[in-house]
């Protein structure tokens, strides 16, 4: 078991009763006590086969997680009690606001998810706006080509035009100030993207009629591929 669910001593909890016959070993009577910290509340035990605890298990994926995830589908997923996962998260939310972190962990819209510090958005804000002057990928050009000509336009379709999944590019777009959030689709409700003031700034326009005409550029059956693509949107 891992010792940060220790006290400060890292022998578990203050003023519990020794075990003198096995002070020969003295790598087990910590892992013993250690189980229920006073700060972190009950920890759930480590795996039998050394595999990665609880906590690890929970940091990995909503490290990857772009929307709160609920403590029911993360007990499903870790194949773990969910008292035991809502006892994890809230451990993890303590020790990152003890700890002073740039980051929170927020339980948020029913599900838990990484949140930047509220007193460090200004400087993460500075970064993604000033500090970056690298120039965009090829997947970004093409992901805002499609976003600038067919706005306001969803992610599944954006997608559906490029061929491959394109959420992590458009997120950076939004990070960097050249798509924002116009609204929902009325039929489908999913979150439709448009070019902002930003955009045509970077690209010293007045407006997007100024945008370059497609026409010379398209292929000769862009009416089939057209088709096709409303087929698989």
């Amino acid at each position: 078991m891992s010792t940060d669910f220790t006290g400060p001593g890292g022998s578990g909890l203050p003023g519990g009763p020794t075990r003198p016959d096995r002070l020969d070993d003295p790598g087990e009577a910590p892992e013993d006590t250690g189980e229920a910290a006073e700060d972190t509340g009950t920890a759930a035990p480590e795996p039998p086969d050394g595999g990665p605890g609880l906590r690890a298990c929970l940091e990995a994926i909503l490290l990857v997680a772009d929307e709160p995830v609920p403590e029911v589908l993360l007990a499903q997923v870790l194949e773990r009690p969910r008292h035991e996962v809502a006892d994890g998260l809230r451990a993890l939310a303590g020790e990152y606001t003890r700890d002073g972190r740039g980051f929170d962990l927020r339980e948020i819209a029913g599900g838990w998810r990484f949140y930047t510090r509220e007193d460090c958005a200004p400087l993460v804000e500075r970064f993604i706006r000033d500090g970056q002057e690298v120039r965009l990928t090829q997947a970004a050009l093409e992901t805002l080509a499609v976003i600038a000509y067919r706005q306001p336009v969803s992610r599944a379709r954006v997608s559906a035009v490029r061929g491959v999944n394109c959420d992590g590019v458009i997120r950076t777009l939004v990070l960097r100030g050249l798509v924002e959030d116009s609204g929902t689709d009325q039929e489908t409700g999913a979150i439709l993207y448009r070019t902002t003031g930003y955009f045509l700034e970077r690209l010293g326009m007045a407006s997007l009629d100024e945008l370059p005409d497609l026409a010379p550029f398209l292929p000769e059956n862009i009416e089939d591929i057209e088709d096709n693509e409303r087929t698989r949107a």
